[in-house]
């Protein structure tokens, strides 16, 4: 009856793994356990937004769960390409060196 594939999070870049969690994958994870996790940041928010890297739609933040392995969130993809970076509850802003994360959808 349940036939979804046990997932895995991608390699780790700077801290930021994801993984989908439907087979379809319209619906992932972000773990983080960068910059901002590491210098003991209290709250990580996520900063999000959907399509082209230079014109995001649907941008919000999210309030990530901190856990054993870092700060997590799960979201539903809005488009095919998801772009983010993260902050904490000090405003120290964690963003690859200026060019975001970006995770896509086939």
């Amino acid at each position: 009856m349940n036939n979804l594939q046990p997932y895995t999070y991608s390699d780790q870049i700077y801290g930021v793994r994801v993984k989908p969690i439907t087979e379809d994958g319209n619906k992932v994870s972000v773990l983080y356990d960068g910059l901002l996790a590491r210098a003991g940041a209290e709250k990580v928010i996520m900063h999000a937004g959907f399509g082209d890297l230079n014109n995001w739609r649907n941008v919000k933040e999210i309030e990530m769960l901190k856990g054993q392995s870092g700060f997590e969130v799960s979201l539903d993809m809005k488009d095919k390409q998801l772009n983010f970076c993260f902050k904490d509850n000090l405003s120290n802003w964690d963003n690859n060196s200026g060019n975001n994360w970006v995770y896509k959808i086939q």
